[in-house]
């Protein structure tokens, strides 16, 4: 179980979306932290798996493979 102390502004535009929709404070929490974990999961994986790039392709030459692919 996780406690967050919520700003008063937070509080009442999740208190009126949960009324509004006849959810629940905790599904619309829920639903936004999985969301922003997925997104913050995806970032330290491309950082990651940037540090182990060895090489790096200049621009110019990618945009030379792409129109020559055309």
């Amino acid at each position: 179980m996780v406690a967050v102390r919520l700003p008063q502004e937070i509080q009442e535009r999740l208190d009126s979306l949960a009324k509004r929709t006849g959810r629940t404070k905790s599904f619309y929490i829920r639903q936004a932290l999985l969301e922003h974990l997925e997104d913050l999961e995806d970032v330290y994986l491309a950082e990651e798996r940037f540090k182990t790039i060895k090489t790096t392709i200049p621009l110019e030459e990618l945009v030379n493979e792409s129109e020559m692919a055309r």
